[in-house]
């Protein structure tokens, strides 16, 4: 028996908090203003800059979903109209739709680039359709040049779930800038920048935005930081719809803050992994995720291989055997049309779906975080080769 001692469990992703986060959250703590407040507004500010368009109106919010409910919500989506989206994707995507009462169509993925397909998205146009939510699928660009013509082209509305996307681009423009009526970021605990739970909402549209500040905090009429922080009496408001309640706090947003100034250096890091995934299982029966048009930037969010079909194992088998070597996996995603609620809500059958069914009968996220020493990739890419050489290929 060996003496050697077992290495540590490598997760599948793991968040990178330096000082500067945990020092803006302690003086966030010190401050006594721990709510939505001015930090909040600060990474509001800053998130726009970082797109590089000030004018930009960037809503913060207490997770992704809360930002695509609202923005459905203040488009105007509701009982009878109908939202197209991938079938590949996390179910949150959807649900907002059935928060309105309106109904989800899904639709297929590109097989080469396992996002939403846009001739799909024009066939399953009806007279109900009233948007589309395009997915930017593990951080590279959706084509939404083929999406935005298509929503000119059939006077519909565009919801960007950009989840995954950034910094990504399109065309050399960033995710966020590009025409749609909203776009909505996360900044979940394994996203490319983390707030622990939090989302931002970036839109043109100033009336969109307008609505959605109202709604974001119970329907009230007037910002509760400036209620709170005026000089003079300022306590009446008045509740003008019934909202919700998705702010983002203040010491969320003190972590965003300094995540933020990192995406450059994060990207930078997730880009060095990939790469040296793409060269390490080059010569493997593997598919390799699809790459970005040269010129444009993938964020590298995830790293989504897929099991060439002379491969002889089994997909959960070989996540099996990664667990067994120390190393987590994840599979992105179980297509909704498999999941009981839409399945059976629009009697969904996996041959509607053949590229996300194919997809996910065989693919697999291996690690891929800043966090991630040299070592740990050198460990992830032996672990790789060692199963899909066992499994003798």
């Amino acid at each position: 028996m060996s003496d050697t001692p077992a290495q540590p469990f490598l997760p599948f992703a793991l968040p990178e908090i330096g000082e500067d986060e945990i020092n803006e959250v302690v003086d966030t703590l010190r401050s006594g203003w721990v709510t939505t407040g001015p930090k909040a507004r600060k990474f509001e500010q800053d998130f726009a800059a970082f797109l590089g368009e000030p004018q930009l109106e960037c809503i913060s919010v207490n997770s992704a979903t809360a930002g695509l409910h609202l923005a459905l919500e203040a488009i105007g989506i509701g009982p009878g109209d109908e939202v197209i989206t991938t079938t590949h994707t996390f179910t949150a995507t959807a649900e907002v739709v059935r928060y309105l009462g309106a109904d989800v169509v899904l639709v297929d993925i590109d097989p080469a680039t396992l996002n939403i397909d846009p001739k799909l998205v024009e066939a399953a146009i009806t007279p109900r359709t009233k948007a589309i939510v395009p997915v930017h699928y593990a951080g590279l660009a959706v084509d939404m040049i083929a999406i935005l013509d298509i929503a000119r082209k059939h006077g519909l509305r565009v919801v960007e779930d950009a989840a995954h996307a950034l910094p990504t681009t399109m065309e050399k423009e960033l995710i966020g800038t590009m025409g749609s009526d909203a776009t909505v970021f996360s900044f979940y605990a394994n996203k490319t920048m983390t707030t622990g739970e939090g989302g931002m909402l970036v839109t043109r549209n100033a009336e969109l935005a307008k609505r959605a500040k109202v709604m974001r905090l119970h329907g009230i009429n007037r910002d509760a930081f400036d209620r709170f922080t005026a000089k003079v009496p300022s306590w009446y408001y008045e509740i003008v719809a019934p909202g919700f309640k998705y702010n983002l706090t203040d010491i969320a947003a003190a972590l965003g803050i300094h995540q933020l100034k990192r995406i450059p250096a994060f990207q930078a890091r997730r880009e060095q992994i990939a790469q040296q995934y793409l060269e390490a299982f080059a010569d493997l029966p593997l598919v390799m995720p699809p790459l970005p048009i040269e010129g444009d930037t993938h964020s590298w969010h995830l790293f989504v291989l897929r099991l060439a079909d002379d491969l002889e194992i089994e997909r959960d088998v070989f996540i099996e055997q990664m667990y067994a070597r120390g190393i987590g996996c994840s599979v992105h995603y179980i297509p909704l049309h498999l999941q009981p609620y839409w399945r059976d809500r629009y009697h969904l059958r996996p041959e509607q779906f053949p590229h996300s069914q194919k997809a996910y009968e065989r693919m697999l996220s291996i690690p891929l975080y800043t966090a991630m020493t040299e070592a740990d990739v050198q460990r992830v890419i032996t672990a790789v080769r060692e199963i899909v050489q066992g499994a003798g290929a």
